[in-house]
């Protein structure tokens, strides 16, 4: 991902965005601009086969993940004034290095070394959001060296005829190529991953490759746990835990698709009697108030072509949003009930109550490529927030909806 994204920021980086960054008050205004250039540079790439590649195992590709990120460099500007400066010293140093030999490798870094820094936080704050544990940023960095550890060992131990003698360095004994053994077909997920297999598959990774394992390198980034075989343990199953709830975040407490449907039917209904209830005068249009105007005022050209680079960016049609926003039932209950909330956050509402398919929902609401609606991480990208926000929204969202029909029904 970090590959994609430096590759997509050197052209949204060219002269003169370089020398824009040496003036702490443009910063900012240099970060709506390279958001917009490194977004398009993305689009071009959309069906290259780095952006095309699986980015997790929750099946988003590496461009999804890579605009989501970009995204977040958006929200934490933060980050983006300490690239700058980063920028700014290096300059001080020796000049304009980006138009000198070899300055696009040294800017390339700099752009990898700050998303670098930017995943940490990011998945810092997404694993205290499923797990309610606090994490650090280096602490993730950890996680995700086990993470990588346990994928090599899984695929060892899926091609263990071929990688006979590497597994037996892993179990710590002889394997017999005649014979799977046990620990084969017990390895299921990471939380089953043993401390010391990690350990030996570290120690014995040069011998197979050629390359150091993590565990057994110089650097002192991870000599605590080489010894600590009781910490990696309890970490394995903290990301074992995680990735369970990561999993299962969307269907925690997603209900039967009949049940859903004859609740919100009922909602309707209670919604309409109390309207009916409410006031004998006659119905008056009245002006729309600054936020309604605001939400129904047509995007400006630009902001359309900006939210069409987004959808492209996430494999929906350029007109998506415009299109699901138009296809709205606005004298609908629950639109009004969700006027203040943004066409995603709605989305991601009738994807936890109702599910992914329903007779219900619009053609345009829907993915052409799947026939369902849009993940969560495609509507957060389209919302450009994080994923973990979009969740607190639709669940806020959800909890205003049941907050509503409460007076209603301790009138009936």
């Amino acid at each position: 991902m970090r590959k994609l994204l430096g590759q997509c920021s050197l052209p949204a980086l060219a002269h003169p965005m370089p020398a824009r960054l040496l003036d702490p008050d443009g910063a900012q205004e240099a970060l709506d601009d390279y958001i917009d250039l490194a977004a398009g540079a993305l689009r071009a790439a959309r069906r290259s086969s780095r952006a095309t590649a699986p980015g997790n195992s929750y099946g988003e590709s590496v461009l999804e993940l890579a605009l989501g990120l970009l995204f977040e460099l958006q929200a934490r500007p933060a980050d983006w004034t300490a690239f700058a400066a980063a920028v700014a010293n290096e300059h001080a140093r020796i000049g304009a290095f980006w138009e000198q030999a070899g300055g696009e490798a040294i800017l390339r870094k700099k752009v990898n070394d700050m998303y670098a820094v930017l995943r940490d936080k990011v998945d810092a704050d997404n694993y205290q959001a499923a797990c309610g544990r606090s994490c650090s940023p280096n602490k993730i960095y950890a996680y995700r060296m086990l993470d990588t550890a346990y994928g090599d060992i899984a695929r060892i131990f899926d091609g263990w005829q071929q990688h006979a003698e590497q597994l037996g360095a892993i179990l710590g004994w002889p394997v017999d190529a005649a014979a799977a053994p046990i620990e084969v077909r017990q390895l299921k997920s990471i939380a089953l991953c043993k401390a010391d297999w990690v350990i030996r598959w570290s120690e014995s990774r040069e011998r197979f490759t050629g390359a150091a394992g993590p565990l057994h390198t110089r650097s002192k980034r991870f000599s605590s746990l080489k010894n600590s075989p009781d910490k990696i343990g309890a970490m394995l199953a903290e990301i074992g835990e995680y990735e369970e709830l990561s999993a299962n975040r969307d269907g925690d407490w997603q209900q039967d698709t009949i049940e859903a449907a004859a609740w919100l039917d009922d909602l309707a209904r209670v919604f309409d009697e109390s309207e009916q209830a409410a006031s004998t005068e006659p119905d008056r249009i009245l002006p729309a108030g600054d936020d309604e105007a605001s939400e129904e005022r047509d995007p400006e050209p630009d902001d359309d072509e900006r939210i069409g680079l987004i959808a492209v960016g996430v494999s929906l049609p350029p007109r998506f949003m415009q299109l699901a926003k138009g296809a709205q039932d606005r004298g609908s209950w629950s639109v009004q009930a969700m006027a203040a909330d943004s066409l995603p956050v709605r989305l991601a509402v009738y994807l936890k109550m109702l599910g992914s398919q329903d007779d219900s929902y619009p053609a345009e609401w829907l993915d052409p490529a799947t026939g369902e609606l849009p993940t969560m991480q495609q509507l957060a990208t389209l919302d450009q927030i994080s994923l973990p926000t979009l969740r607190k929204r639709r669940d806020a969202a959800i909890a205003s909806l049941l907050a509503a029909a409460q007076p209603s029904r301790r009138m009936m």
